[in-house]
């Protein structure tokens, strides 16, 4: 699909309400907002956004304190000492609170000694994204233990994209959009592309920085030929099980020399730059996480399409990470289930909230005997949710079957 967007701006018209509404009630706490989400997923839009709820609430614009860290102007403060001192200069000089935004703060060197300071010396209240999972850990959560609260930000899913479209009066049908999102996902700045080429451009840049820049770089990888192979891979089989041995085999009988301990370590690292995400399975009968085989699914369905190694289509295993993404960015804990010898795609839990989702393509008469079926042998009331491209209602025995557009656009959190 073609878009006409005369302004990039036109993107933070676009409410990231399922974000708003979980940091809104820490405005004003003395807590430390984190927002960590995939290079390019709309951490920024998110942070011009609690700008304006703030702006909203007669907070003056000089009292608010913005730093992107992506931008050269601010290089020289990737130092610790020359950081704190631009900031705390700027804040003395301010008539009350003041708030900090700083966005990609892992830039900066031993930032993770210097915004608590701020919370010491001034009156503050500090906002920070980051595109690392891995932001919060090892010194980071020992200094700040108890101060901060995060959150996780995911690229557009597919109704905040119909959004964008209807603010800005574009043509769309629900299947072209759907359609377009399949190929391209959901990173924002995609959306502003005039054609083709140039999304798929776009994609491949963000896809090489997050491999170059938020992952070899900054964990020193030598072997680079390896990583790119092992997350081809991955991204290639998503929604498949694997062990690292496994995985190691692959890559072996590929001609790609390694072991099960840098597999591991590898996979480690492709899931801190969030690239990749991991589900771990579940006993549902026994409740416990087992340990010996997970699934992987792409942190965003465009960035997954432009590394794919081969040419094969897989629809189910897109609209399987599709949902997976979903569920996720509606706020909810998402395991693959197991039932005996039976598999159960999606455990999903928010809360005291519990729930189950099969994924299917196209429902033929054996796999409605499978998916329905896998279902109605789990001995619970908690629902149970069959979703797939038909769009026939397909629902029996208190399992509802959803359409997957349906699914996607429908303002009901299920």
């Amino acid at each position: 699909m073609t878009k006409l967007v005369k302004d990039v701006e036109c993107m933070e018209m676009i409410r990231r309400n399922l974000y708003l509404d979980k940091i809104r009630p820490f405005i004003d706490q003395d807590l430390i907002k984190v927002l960590i989400g995939l290079r390019r997923s709309g951490k920024t839009i998110l942070l011009s956004q609690i700008r304006d709820v703030l702006l909203e609430r007669g907070v003056p614009k000089e009292n608010i304190i913005e730093i992107n860290f992506e931008s050269r102007r601010f290089k020289k403060l990737e130092d610790a000492d020359n950081f704190y001192q631009y900031v705390t200069e700027r804040a003395e000089k301010a008539d009350g609170k003041v708030y900090l935004f700083f966005d990609e703060i892992q830039h900066v060197k031993e930032w993770h000694s210097v915004i608590p300071s701020f919370r010491i010396d001034f009156d503050c209240d500090i906002y920070v994204t980051g595109s690392n999972s891995k932001l919060l850990s090892g010194e980071l959560a020992t200094n700040m233990a108890g101060r901060y609260v995060s959150f996780h930000v995911y690229p557009f899913v597919l109704s905040e994209i119909q959004e964008f479209y209807e603010i800005n009066e574009l043509p769309y049908t629900r299947e072209q959009l759907f359609v377009d999102y399949l190929k391209y996902g959901g990173l924002p700045m995609r959306l502003v592309l005039p054609d083709e080429h140039s999304v798929r451009t776009y994609l491949e840049d963000v896809y090489d920085s997050v491999v170059m820049k938020d992952i070899l770089s900054r964990y020193a990888i030598r072997n680079e030929s390896l990583l790119r192979k092992l997350l081809e891979f991955l991204l290639d089989n998503i929604g498949n099980p694997f062990s690292a041995r496994s995985i190691s085999r692959s890559l072996l009988s590929a001609g790609q020399s390694t072991t099960v301990d840098t597999v591991l370590n590898y996979i480690d690292k492709l899931q801190a730059g969030m690239i990749l995400s991991k589900a771990e399975r579940y006993d549902i009968k026994g409740k416990n996480i087992l340990a010996s085989t997970e699934k992987y699914y792409a942190g965003d369905i465009g960035l997954r399409n432009v590394s794919k190694a081969s040419e094969q289509i897989d629809t189910s295993k897109l609209l399987e990470n599709v949902v997976y993404l979903e569920m996720l960015s509606r706020g909810y804990d998402v395991k693959v289930g197991k039932l005996d010898t039976q598999e159960i795609d999606f455990v999903c839990y928010k809360g005291q909230k519990k729930l189950y989702i099969q994924v299917a393509y196209v429902l033929s008469e054996d796999c409605i005997a499978r998916e329905f079926g896998n279902l109605e042998k789990i001995d619970d009331n908690y629902p149970k949710y069959v979703i797939s491209s038909d769009i026939i209602d397909m629902s029996r025995n208190g399992i509802v079957h959803y359409n997957i557009i349906d699914f996607l656009l429908d303002e009901k959190d299920i």
